[in-house]
């Protein structure tokens, strides 16, 4: 049966990695996990309780497109919260993950064929789903002197955009741009009226100054983000995005038609899930934790050239001095040390063959444990 020019998109690598490191769980070896931007711990207590209490009352049948009223009005109260924004509930737009976000985002924005920018490295996805949407995903390279984060000045290099998206805190480097550098972005887009994505996923985990939000510096924007990250959240797939007020019956309508609505369910515990800022900010010191680990420990391994991350729970590594085939390097660390990294490939195809992207999500004990292996394999893979 014939397949369209659309669907052909690339694999997404780390996926590829997570099902080598499976089969070898499967084998019966011990994987320590630094591919996978997932959390290890479940979601928050209460959004279980509050789900189970649901469940014994309640159908759980379809929710209105955009989501349940009082879960709108619960994430522009953490607006309030987090960055003292004023936000009307009627731009929140509950989402099936932050997935199905970029695809209403992309789908209402942009006509077939338009130019998105992004920087590099990034986020694969952005990639394959404006390819699937027809759309042509331009890569914005940007290097450690930025933090990994595009600029003005790069975006003015870059010819016949109309649509830009960024992440901070990034993924794979961590990197966040600050309220300045944001409004330098958001106001260089303005003038050549290209439309602003926010990807703001990983805010509520860095480790200094706090994450800011593009509705801090203006209305004009798209802004996504998740449960999956802070909230702990990842397989109940249910995210938000913040759209201008004469923007939403337009995402509305693709809503729809698209989705019908994000799943009851999810919804339901993502409710709870605000209310749990003991436990999620708990979740938090062990990532703060991790990272510690990680900013000693990689270099005393070899791995010695990275920007430390503002947040986020991932460091994105040069290697250049140790392989030029990123992929092979991964599979060598699995093979040799049972420890699960993600290829730069995923978040840059044309530089990522010498950079490798380690999560330190997990347990505290498994990040430590995870480093004593890639010091002994590191120092054996010298040696020999």
């Amino acid at each position: 049966m014939r397949v369209s020019r659309r669907g052909i998109v690339d694999p997404f690598i780390v996926m590829d990695v997570m099902e080598a490191a499976r089969a070898a769980e499967a084998a019966g070896r011990h994987i320590i996990h630094m591919e996978v931007g997932q959390p290890g711990t479940p979601a928050p207590a209460g959004a279980r309780a509050a789900l189970a209490r649901a469940m014994g009352a309640d159908a759980l049948g379809y929710t209105v497109a955009l989501g349940l009223p009082d879960l709108r009005a619960g994430i522009a109260g953490l607006y309030r919260r987090w960055y003292g924004v004023d936000l009307d509930p009627a731009r929140v737009v509950v989402t099936a993950g932050s997935s199905a976000a970029f695809l209403l985002a992309f789908s209402a924005l942009f006509d077939a064929g338009e130019r998105v920018g992004m920087g590099l490295p990034g986020y694969p996805s952005y990639r394959q789903i404006l390819r699937a949407l027809s759309l042509a995903p331009v890569d914005i390279p940007t290097t450690a002197a930025t933090r990994f984060q595009p600029t003005p000045d790069l975006l003015a290099a870059t010819p016949d955009l109309q649509g830009l998206i960024v992440a901070s805190p990034g993924n794979p480097s961590g990197t966040m741009l600050g309220r300045a550098e944001l409004a330098g972005l958001i106001g260089a887009c303005a003038d050549r009226d290209i439309a602003f994505v926010s990807d703001e996923i990983y805010h509520g985990i860095q480790y200094g100054p706090r994450a800011v939000s593009a509705l801090e510096v203006g209305d004009d924007v798209y802004v996504i983000n998740s449960f999956s990250k802070y909230f702990s959240m990842t397989g109940w797939r249910v995210g938000w995005m913040v759209v201008p007020e004469d923007h939403v019956r337009v995402i509305e309508r693709l809503a729809q038609n698209m989705f019908i609505c994000p799943p009851h369910a999810s919804q339901v515990a993502a409710l709870a899930a605000l209310d749990c800022i003991e436990e999620l900010e708990a979740n938090c010191a062990v990532y703060a934790e991790n990272r510690r680990l990680m900013l000693e420990g990689l270099p005393k391994a070899g791995f010695t050239t990275f920007a430390p991350p503002d947040g986020a729970f991932y460091i994105y590594a040069d290697v250049s001095a140790l392989t030029a085939d990123s992929r092979a390097f991964a599979a060598e660390i699995l093979a040799g040390a049972g420890v699960a990294v993600t290829p730069g490939l995923d978040f840059d195809p044309a530089r990522g063959h010498t950079t490798l992207r380690f999560s330190y999500a997990r347990a505290t004990a498994d990040i430590a444990e995870g480093l004593a292996r890639l010091a002994g394999f590191m120092a054996q893979r010298k040696a020999g």
